[in-house]
């Protein structure tokens, strides 16, 4: 990579860490970078697809042939919030007992297949391996997200529309 192409990535790695986007991946023709944050982090309500892309169209010329790039960055300190909610022991081992189906992609959550249609799960409704829950939408491809386990859905984790993040949780079960 030449001097101003290393800019051009310093500048990338910057927005993602202002944005707070724990993981990002790039592949244009040859040229394939790899961002990954450690700890756990949310993307802010303000970010939006467009801005980053219009980053990208500024990082890389048209036709720009490069080596693969991994970038190691070092661990960004994990956002936490705050809850004024205190749990029992009761409350945590329930918890325990919980399966967690988390986002396997960065991207926007959705509920239903369309705007106005229904969920495509509700809390208390049985759910089988490979069901579909939820959608997230990544750069305008809506990816169906379906189940790994069994069980009854006793929690939704996020909200309609919700940005997530790669990891993060979005639905509990209760194995039955």
């Amino acid at each position: 990579m030449n001097p101003e192409e290393l800019e051009q990535l310093k500048e990338l790695i910057e927005f993602l860490k202002e944005n707070q986007i724990g993981e990002f991946a790039l592949e244009r023709g040859d040229l394939k970078v790899s961002v990954k944050f450690g700890g756990e982090q949310t993307a802010q309500p303000g970010m939006d697809v467009a801005s980053l892309a219009r980053l990208l169209a500024m990082q890389s010329p048209a036709g720009a042939v490069a080596p693969p790039v991994h970038v190691p960055v070092p661990s960004v300190a994990p956002q936490m919030h705050a809850s004024a909610e205190v749990s029992s022991s009761a409350e945590a081992s329930e918890e325990a007992d919980l399966h967690i189906v988390k986002s396997p992609i960065v991207g926007t959550f959705y509920e239903s297949p369309s705007p106005g249609a229904s969920a495509f799960v509700k809390i208390g409704d049985r759910v089988e391996n490979g069901q579909v829950l939820c959608i997230v939408e990544a750069m305008k491809l809506m990816n169906e997200i379906e189940s790994d386990a069994a069980g009854e859905v006793v929690k939704r984790l996020v909200q309609n529309g919700q940005p997530v993040e790669y990891g993060q949780p979005l639905f509990a079960l209760k194995k039955v």
